[in-house]
């Protein structure tokens, strides 16, 4: 007896779900498994986990920082990119800040806990930081003095045109002085929190100011990684940071520059990327070749 069409149908459907769950829930997946455990590749499939004696102190593919207990950069070792992932290179929270280069005012706040930095307040604030501490010229075009995005809010009369009325440096907050004084004749006055002069009808203005065109501290300084794992600087990265850790050890500055072209790998296939140097790699050479005096 044939069975009705539906009922052919469905049972046609069930065993299509069986099998496929067989074959791709539980058979390639441990097939997987098997390939991850080949003596060629376990190290990768466990996490190409750094081992120093019997402690692992990190992955070689993902990145961490070189901080004290403080969260303060430890002025002996190379200190890697910042990292937006979790709380700064959490592997369970990988991610990206979301900021594009429309983000130029921050949204300031009493509440610091509530106050929020434009992508380009981090890049300056970070530029500034990498300057001071490595002796290099920190400045970046459309940042202030002091750290954050140089932008205004220019009101005028008649919304984007006519007489200018009032200038506000939207990422600064009295007692902060202005980074310009004036602008077209105007006074420019500090932000005050809570406020929205974009929506208030100011028109943003960032302002280049006198920075060299190509800034001292390099990108990857003062930007974090798509995925907030990276565990590579650049070269250049590496270079603006080799007096001071060659200082804090005590060390010839040739010979740490030997120790990160030795941990320099070049682009990929020979012309994908960019050169890079592993942080993790590089500060344990440096722990074990030239330990801190």
């Amino acid at each position: 007896m044939r069975l009705p069409s539906w009922l052919s149908q469905h049972l046609a459907a069930l065993r299509a779900v069986l099998v496929l769950t067989v074959l791709l829930g539980l058979a390639y997946p441990l097939a997987l498994v098997a390939v991850g455990r080949l003596p060629v590749l376990d190290g990768r499939a466990d996490g190409s986990l750094v081992t120093v004696g019997d402690r692992t102190v990190g992955s070689s593919l993902i990145g961490q920082s070189f901080t004290d207990a403080d969260g303060n950069p430890v002025p002996r070792y190379f200190q890697s990119r910042s990292s937006a992932a979790g709380g700064g290179y959490d592997p369970t929270a990988t991610a990206a800040s979301n900021l594009g280069p429309e983000s130029v005012v921050d949204r300031l706040s009493t509440d610091p806990a509530d106050s929020t930095p434009s992508l380009l307040t981090q890049v300056c604030a970070r530029s500034k930081a990498v300057g001071e501490r490595d002796g290099v010229d920190g400045r970046r075009p459309y940042c202030t003095p002091d750290g954050v995005g140089a932008v205004l809010a220019v009101f005028r009369t008649d919304g984007l045109t006519g007489r200018i009325t009032r200038v506000v440096s939207v990422n600064q907050v009295a007692p902060a002085t202005p980074f310009v004084s004036t602008w077209q004749g105007i006074p420019v006055e500090p932000a005050r929190p809570g406020h929205d002069y974009v929506a208030e009808g100011g028109v943003v203005t960032p302002v280049r100011g006198e920075a060299p065109a190509a800034p001292a501290v390099p990108a990857d300084a003062v930007t974090a990684s798509g995925s907030g794992l990276d565990p590579h600087i650049s070269p250049a990265y590496a270079e603006i940071q080799v007096g001071r850790v060659a200082r804090e050890r005590g060390a010839d500055p040739a010979a740490v520059r030997r120790l990160v072209r030795a941990h320099t790998a070049g682009r990929a296939l020979g012309f994908l990327g960019e050169p890079t140097v592993n942080v993790l790699e590089l500060n344990l050479a440096l722990d074990e070749e030239l330990p801190a005096r």
